[in-house]
């Protein structure tokens, strides 16, 4: 490892240092299941991401033989572009990541979302009210389910009113299994309500929060990427193409890529390299008021 990548790695634990998750948003997570965090990315790496989706978006739409007009969904463009790297340990959004969920986690998704400008409006019926992680919802049996991961979505235009494809959630209702009907879940149930999020906001959210993307309204399309973080011993949602970053990335950005020096036991018990995030954390402990009242597991 050279000492480049090392003196990265300290100054970024060090820039962690000031974004730890506090007890009011450990409060505000507990209690909501999500937060927003207002233009936390500057303008310039705002406009850097949001190039980087539009050539990705373009290729994508080449490659399905679709128009600026269809949404599109695509998964796995961690790789796509070295500009998308560097959010997966954002100081303002990642210390708070660790702070809810601990050390043992790893990048196991991520998705891109553009949702075009209807113009004159768009079509009714096209939320699609969920839990994330499909199948988890189903077969494990504890209740509340287990949160297992969250999501840090950066928003590359300005969502800050209601009507351009806001993310739109039900507050507190991380912890209720059942919320809408399967058969109808383009129907908004009690509480729902349209996140407001500024160009260069983040929204961090417990996957088990019952969201939808919302209809968008205005003359440009809405761009989102989300980052999902899970437990090493989840198995990736995606395919996670990153190995090209793995030779230039510190050890936490390689724990977070997916690597396990130990082999695949790493996963579920972890040797000391397998998990260089808990040194980390160790020599810097969150601050257990915080961690408490976002729900975070015992370190």
């Amino acid at each position: 490892m050279t000492d480049e990548v090392l003196r990265n790695a300290r100054a970024a634990g060090g820039a962690w240092l000031d974004c730890r998750l506090t007890p009011a948003e450990g409060e505000a997570f507990g209690r909501d299941g999500f937060m927003i965090l207002d233009e936390v990315l500057p303008e310039a790496v705002t406009d850097g991401l949001e190039e980087a989706f539009d050539k990705v978006w373009a290729t994508e739409r080449a490659a399905r033989g679709v128009s600026e007009l269809d949404k599109i969904n695509m998964y796995d463009f961690l790789g796509k572009d070295d500009r998308f790297l560097d959010m997966v340990d954002w100081p303002a959004s990642f210390p708070k990541v660790v702070d809810i969920l601990g050390w043992n986690i790893q990048i196991y998704h991520t998705h891109m979302i553009a949702s075009p400008g209807a113009g004159q409006g768009a079509p009714p019926g096209t939320r699609g009210w969920h839990q994330d992680s499909d199948r988890l919802n189903a077969e494990l049996e504890s209740h509340p389910r287990p949160r297992v991961s969250l999501k840090v979505a950066f928003f590359l235009t300005d969502c800050s009113v209601k009507g351009r494809g806001n993310f739109g959630a039900v507050p507190g209702s991380h912890l209720k299994d059942a919320l809408v009907d399967r058969e109808r879940r383009d129907l908004d149930p009690p509480g729902a309500t349209e996140v407001l999020v500024p160009r260069g906001g983040i929204v961090l959210f417990d996957r088990r929060i019952w969201h939808t993307g919302t209809e968008n309204y205005a003359d440009f399309p809405r761009k989102v990427l989300f980052y999902g973080y899970s437990y090493r011993w989840l198995r990736p949602r995606d395919d996670m193409t990153v190995a090209h970053y793995l030779e230039r990335s510190d050890p936490i950005r390689r724990q977070l890529l997916g690597t396990s020096p130990s082999g695949g036991h790493g996963y579920t018990s972890p040797k000391p390299g397998d998990v260089p995030l808990r040194d980390w954390l160790e020599a810097n402990p969150a601050d257990q008021a915080a961690a408490a009242a976002a729900g975070a597991p015992a370190a």
